[in-house]
């Protein structure tokens, strides 16, 4: 096998184990000196964490509805170049994506699932079936996903939670008449396990015990599963185009404070990377660790995370805020998404209750005490100049989030929403003076 090669890794439904098969593959091939490389298919934060930690090299987002197609050329560029395996980790089930209602057709395709990806990308499917509480009727189960699509290859099957060498037997007896063959049983193992929170996957940068999980899945996935024939199915990823990396948002000044550490770790690195391409700077600081934004910054980024679960300490860190506030003072753009819209605010309350004074530039205040989901893609558009574009310029975004607002009022207005199916959602996000925010995730420009 020359050049290199890839497939996607997906699911009927979230929760059947693919994340720990991809961890598992990712790691293994890493430890058998095979050049490997990932990407997450959906706006995921957390996922790409683990990737980039089991096979050593960072994994991007590819997003089929919010990216723009040469966006996602670019990406997957850089994925495939230099690598022998390509891995790709699906997102929810492997149909499931917007809610774009763009009519019934029995394909579904066009709304950025991971099928849609892995169809335009040219990568074949290998089905991860958590098979707990079934048999024979998985067979009839991968049969559909298999056949659902004819645009859409499901090269192979990877019953999970299999509860002994009989079940696992009468599985793969049930399937032997399936096109897609059976790679592997993986059979139930309580010890290997990811911890959750509300909004996903503890981040990866917060488990003592990361290692040992990676390799655990590792020897778990090696064996059960048959790697030769998971790589003969493999498909080869044809040359792509070079060049420096996709720019999707104007850089918010020349040298961009990046806040980062465990309360502020939601944010695409294609972005960031798309500003040094530009010719910015990049300064991380750690609010965590008592730190201000950086003096020589003249734009301060404050992106996404857990700030509901850090707020005590934020507000304490009084250099952090008053430095926030001194940056605003002086012009310099200070832009929050989600997490970092919060902080911007003047005041946030945590899970308990406590209401924790924040940076008050903008006139909001949230609260996790109240959870109410927010989810979906969202076209974002401008309301007025800003150093993110011209008044109208729109973005492919997402929002995910549990926090509520409790006021938001008396500033203007930062975008005009629409969700995937364009339906208008009215205001979002605030702006005063060199501060703005909004519980929305950029992820590319229209």
């Amino acid at each position: 096998m020359t050049g290199a090669h890839g497939v996607v890794i997906a699911a009927p439904a979230s929760g059947s184990g693919k994340t720990t098969v991809t961890l598992g593959l990712l790691r293994h091939f890493a430890r058998s000196n095979v050049a490997v490389s990932s990407f997450k298919v959906g706006p995921d934060y957390i996922d790409p964490g683990f990737h980039t930690a089991a096979g050593g090299r960072h994994c991007p987002n590819i997003d089929g509805w919010a990216m723009r197609p040469a966006t996602v050329a670019a990406l997957f560029g850089q994925v495939s170049a230099h690598a022998e395996v390509v891995i790709g980790e699906g997102v929810m089930g492997l149909f499931d994506g917007a809610d774009v209602r763009s009519g019934t057709d029995r394909d579904a395709s066009g709304n950025a699932s991971t099928a849609d990806v892995a169809a335009s990308l040219g990568l074949p499917v290998v089905l991860v079936v958590d098979a707990h509480a079934q048999a024979q009727s998985a067979a009839a189960l991968v049969h559909g996903f298999a056949t659902w699509r004819d645009d859409v290859t499901v090269a192979g099957v990877i019953f999970n939670r299999v509860g002994s060498v009989r079940h696992a037997d009468m599985l793969r007896r049930a399937a032997e008449a399936l096109k897609p063959p059976v790679l592997g049983c993986l059979p139930r193992d309580a010890g290997i396990a990811l911890p959750d929170r509300h909004l996903g996957l503890v981040q990866a940068s917060e488990m003592a015990a990361l290692e040992g999980f990676l390799d655990s899945a590792a020897d778990l996935v090696a064996a059960h599963v048959d790697i030769a024939a998971l790589r003969g199915l493999m498909a080869p990823v044809g040359p792509r185009p070079g060049g420096p990396p996709p720019r999707p948002l104007p850089p918010l000044g020349q040298r961009i404070a990046v806040a980062a550490d465990d309360a502020f770790r939601f944010f695409y690195r294609h972005v960031v990377d798309g500003w040094r391409a530009a010719g910015a700077e990049i300064l991380p600081f750690s609010p965590l660790a008592g730190e201000a934004p950086p003096a020589p910054a003249d734009a301060v980024y404050l992106p996404g995370g857990y700030p509901e679960l850090h707020a005590g300490r934020l507000a304490a860190n009084a250099a952090f805020l008053d430095g926030l506030r001194a940056a605003a003072t002086r012009g310099c753009p200070v832009y929050g998404e989600c997490g970092g819209y919060m902080v911007l605010g003047e005041a946030l309350t945590d899970a308990g209750g406590a209401a924790h004074r924040m940076a008050g530039l903008l006139p909001l205040e949230t609260s996790f005490a109240d959870r109410r989901l927010h989810l979906g893609y969202r076209t974002a558009t401008l309301a007025a100049d800003t150093p993110l574009g011209a008044a109208g310029a729109a973005f492919g975004a997402h929002e995910f989030h549990y926090a509520s607002i409790v006021r938001e009022t008396g500033a203007e207005p930062l975008f005009t929403a629409r969700d995937a199916a364009g339906a208008d959602l009215g205001a979002a996000g605030l702006r005063r003076g060199a501060a703005m925010g909004s519980f929305i995730h950029l992820i590319d420009r229209r």
